[in-house]
């Protein structure tokens, strides 16, 4: 996808409505809950973590349960940071305090919220670029005590994992604003994984390129697990039966032609926002609906007629929303005549 390139516009719902997603996503409820639970007691680490005695209280604090809840207590502090929901204090002493953001989320306006909002998820497709920790620790094993990492024996490139989430993610923006469902629909996740990987000049995939789109498959479900309580996906995943050892019987009959069971995928409303957001803070032009709505009516004719028909028919619904009905039709007709006197 090309920066150069202008993209079809996407149909945003209110920004108010956006917001209030925002705040009900797991991610940030998590964050915004334990930045009013740190107090003058709470204590992080030289990259301001949450140092680890602390971390049970936070999990408890969550309601957290099981192996991962440290974890997960860990992760939502660092999004607390990131964001600006907690600030830290004092560098040495390791103390912190309710940040600015933490103000914004209960008196900001909608969007001042999502600019918060649009901080977590940098902070989350990130880590979804980064492969599994346990695999992590390894490859800085075996750099030797240098305290770097071996990239050769961790198999990762970090440019390139985030350049295939990023394209993967621009692919599934375009399906949805180039479609004709507002909310998107379903993707099957073997088809997004293809988008990124078959050549658009292959005619039919060889078996070395079905294996690298299988793997992709597998690298993206676990990615979309990690991007769905951001707000950015609704995702159903990979049924875990198909990555079952070979020689294993499933417990169940299971139907091979049922591609729900590789997994499906789509944009929320909110991730659609996100995305956009995001596509223009990399230089792409990513029009909304509404845009035009301040225009004239050959401003109107000449964008509309490079949109999809559902956004093209939402565009002119609202630029006539704004004007008289005689004035839009008269300033319509003129447009459409152009320089034509006949």
């Amino acid at each position: 996808m090309s920066d150069s390139s202008t993209l079809p516009p996407a149909r945003l719902h209110p920004e108010a409505e956006l917001a209030r997603d925002a705040l009900s996503t797991p991610v940030l409820s998590r964050a915004a809950r334990l930045a009013r639970w740190a107090g003058p007691d709470t204590r992080v680490d030289a990259g301001a973590g949450l140092v680890d005695e602390q971390l049970p209280a936070a999990a408890a604090e969550l309601g957290l349960t099981g192996e991962d809840a440290a974890a997960d207590a860990s992760e939502a502090w660092r999004v607390a940071v990131d964001t600006g929901l907690v600030e830290v204090v004092d560098e040495e002493e390791g103390t912190v305090t309710a940040g600015d953001g933490l103000g914004v989320l209960t008196g900001g306006s909608p969007q001042d919220v999502l600019g918060v909002w649009l901080a977590a998820l940098e902070t989350v497709v990130g880590d979804a670029s980064v492969p599994d920790l346990g695999g992590l620790v390894d490859a800085i094993a075996e750099g030797e005590g240098s305290g770097g990492i071996d990239f050769d024996a961790l198999d990762w490139d970090p440019e390139a994992e985030a350049e295939f989430l990023d394209g993967v993610l621009g692919n599934l923006y375009l399906l949805t604003v180039g479609g004709e469902d507002a909310d998107g629909t379903m993707v099957p996740l073997p088809a997004l994984a293809a988008s990124v990987i078959v050549p658009d000049d292959m005619a039919e995939p060889t078996n070395d390129v079905l294996e690298q789109v299988s793997d992709a498959m597998m690298r993206l479900d676990d990615q979309f697990r990690m991007l769905e309580p951001v707000g950015l996906v609704e995702y159903r995943p990979v049924d875990e039966a198909l990555m079952a050892d070979a020689d294993e019987e499933p417990a169940a009959p299971v139907d091979d032609t049922d591609v729900a069971r590789y997994g499906m995928v789509r944009l929320t409303p909110l991730g659609l926002y996100g995305l956009r957001a995001r596509l223009l803070e990399a230089g792409f032009e990513a029009p909304a609906v509404g845009d035009l709505v301040d225009k004239g009516a050959d401003a109107l004719l000449d964008g509309t007629a490079v949109f999809p028909p559902a956004a093209a028919h939402a565009e002119t619904e609202q630029w006539l929303d704004r004007r008289d009905p005689l004035q839009a039709a008269r300033e319509l007709l003129a447009a459409a005549r152009g320089a034509d006197q006949g």
